[in-house]
């Protein structure tokens, strides 16, 4: 196995197709048995730590989250001895709480995906090989996330229900009402299968979700625009931004 100086990766969604404070030492390509990855693995320094980054949906955000090669991406990650996993993601907001702009640290997930590849424990198996997925992200971790959170002044919640649903397309209006009758208070497209492949590596994997913007039926609109989602990616992003040069240092 490969080996770096870090032993933590950030992975970037949507509104973070790279680090704009990352300097860069190289770039490595990495070939994995489930396919190419989403790009080359960046290696750099982040506020002067060592991190690895990749795009998750590509460098040029052109691989919609039903497409996104999971396996591949987080099997490149720990082949080059990654640990710890920092994925962000946007999402639109359910609860009152979620409000557009906001950043969350979800501690649970509900899967609505389907037909993607979702797990490494598929073919050439000895036995049938189960994972304990009660918390699905890494306790430590989200410790840690939540502290930085807390340190830099940041206006975080530190948990919530994330639901990830297949896209592409955006939910309906009762769609997200059925979520938030499960008890979800965001939704996403991408959690999934990521959260539970990461577990099936033995990753410590945590998530920041970003409100992009009320899910459908929710807030004063309509319609979703993606001009206003845009906005306040890039408005969110500035506090990822932030809470990640605080939780480098404590990695």
């Amino acid at each position: 196995m490969n080996s770096i100086p870090s032993e933590l990766a950030i992975i970037g969604g949507t509104g973070l197709t790279r680090l704009p404070t990352l300097k860069i030492i190289r770039r490595e390509v990495v070939h994995t048995p489930y396919g190419e990855p989403s790009g080359p693995v960046t290696h750099g320094e982040l506020f002067g730590h060592q991190v690895a980054f990749i795009p998750r949906h590509g460098a040029k955000h052109n691989i919609p989250p039903h497409r996104v090669n999971y396996r591949a991406n987080l099997w490149a990650l720990r082949h080059l001895g990654i640990k710890n996993i920092i994925a962000v993601a946007a999402v639109g907001g359910i609860s009152s709480e979620m409000r557009p702009c906001r950043i969350a640290i979800p501690d649970q997930i509900i899967d609505y995906t389907w037909s993607r590849m979702h797990t490494y424990f598929d073919e050439h198996l000895d036995a049938v090989t189960h994972i304990d997925f009660s918390e699905p992200y890494c306790r430590a971790l989200r410790g840690r996330l939540v502290g930085a959170a807390q340190s830099a002044g940041l206006d975080a919640l530190p948990k919530g229900v994330y639901a990830a649903t297949q896209g592409p397309r955006l939910e309906t209006a009762a769609e997200i009402n059925r979520l938030e009758k499960d008890g979800c208070d965001m939704v996403g497209m991408t959690g999934m299968p990521e959260a539970a492949l990461a577990r099936e590596l033995d990753l410590c994997y945590a998530s920041i979700a970003v409100v992009a913007n009320w899910a459908a039926g929710r807030g004063e609109r309509e319609t979703i625009s993606l001009s206003e989602i845009s906005r306040n990616l890039e408005q969110g992003m500035n506090q990822v931004k932030r809470l990640l040069e605080v939780v480098v240092t404590r990695i």
